[in-house]
């Protein structure tokens, strides 16, 4: 059968094809999960890199000393320890301190000479300098040691100026405020080692010091009031005690030698007294230093002198509180570190001659 075209009839072309199968967007979606899959990967490989910033410079630890400088800013402090090696990176240490904000733990950094260890990390270093790790120095005070010999060492752990340290223990107001009743801190400042950070005030070490002295002799404060004895008796007859001798056994010995010459009113004539009161001395005593009548010639003055000549220990302290018993009014040197002890000047001048052999000087 024929078909009859119709007039006025016009044949549309259908529309084109557009391929949406799994071809293309394989092509598409496959190409942008390159870029996110790539790019992910990118980020990863940064994060890791800068994530080692936060870690530990060095892996075995030692001590840096960093000065913090008052007032300094985080990103200063960040550049100082970046410089002193202790951290990897001063833009990690500021993204520590904001990630420690940001979760309510917020670091406040200490100003001062701080030990750090280069062998921790980031987080670790910021919580030392937020509670402050400061470095110490210090220094020791063996017994016997005048206030002269202690400012002396204090200077050189780079504490302070030995002069301005001995202006605080001559100071009669700062002497006051400590609880102690003398001209001077001579005798107060009790042997120990101590350690304080450089900037510390020298009031503050000489207070400690003195603390230190007052801890102890609240051991022995009721011995002393029950036999009758002042604090600055004690401390004074301690100081001359510890400066005799450093053999242990011998202290209760030479304390009870000079509290029986003191009972029996003869005067102490002890070397240690007399070299104290000397404006200088080359180390050889002679008598016309003997003869010299100034107060801490105990040759010359009766009783104690006007106050201690040395930082006594604890165990010279315990001596004077507690003598040995006996009658000894005398001691001599045996040129060994010990002592010849005598009842009698008779004996004495013996012993006297046979290990000074020199004129006889007292004990």
């Amino acid at each position: 059968m024929s078909q009859v075209k119709l007039p006025g009839s016009v044949r549309v072309a259908p529309p084109p094809k557009i391929k949406t199968g799994p071809s293309f967007f394989s092509r598409v979606f496959g190409f942008a999960g390159l870029l996110v899959v790539g790019a992910l990967i990118l980020g990863f490989f940064k994060l890791l890199v800068y994530s080692q910033n936060f870690l530990a410079p060095e892996s075995a630890s030692r001590e840096v000393a960093v000065a913090i400088p008052n007032g300094a800013s985080n990103s200063q402090i960040g550049q100082i320890l970046y410089r002193a090696g202790v951290i990897r990176s001063p833009e990690a240490f500021a993204w520590a301190l904001k990630l420690r904000s940001w979760v309510g733990k917020p670091a406040s950094l200490k100003a001062g000479e701080q030990a750090l260890d280069p062998a921790k990390d980031v987080w670790a270093t910021i919580a030392t300098l937020h509670k402050g790790n400061f470095k110490l120095y210090p220094f020791t005070v063996p017994e016997g040691r005048t206030m002269a010999d202690i400012a002396a060492s204090v200077e050189a752990a780079g504490l302070g100026r030995a002069d301005d340290f001995l202006a605080l223990c001559r100071d009669p107001a700062f002497i006051a405020s400590l609880g102690v009743r003398a001209s001077t801190l001579e005798g107060y400042l009790f042997p120990e080692t101590y350690s304080f950070p450089r900037g510390t005030p020298l009031k503050t070490i000489v207070a400690a010091m003195t603390e230190q002295f007052f801890r102890v002799w609240n051991k022995y404060s009721a011995t002393a009031a029950m036999k009758g004895m002042s604090l600055a008796d004690a401390v004074t007859l301690a100081s001359i005690v510890e400066k005799e001798t450093s053999q242990p056994n011998e202290r209760p010995l030479i304390a009870g030698v000079f509290l029986n010459r003191l009972e029996k009113r003869m005067r102490l004539q002890t070397d240690p007294t007399v070299i104290y009161g000397l404006k200088s001395f080359n180390g050889n005593l002679t008598r016309a230093d003997l003869e010299n009548p100034h107060p801490y010639n105990t040759y010359v003055i009766e009783g104690l002198p006007p106050g201690p000549i040395a930082s006594p220990g604890e165990e010279a302290i315990k001596a004077v509180l507690n003598p040995a018993p006996g009658d000894y009014l005398y001691f001599v040197s045996r040129n060994d570190g010990t002592h010849h002890f005598s009842t009698t000047l008779a004996e004495h001048n013996r012993m006297v001659n046979r290990y000074q052999r020199a004129p006889n000087r007292g004990s």
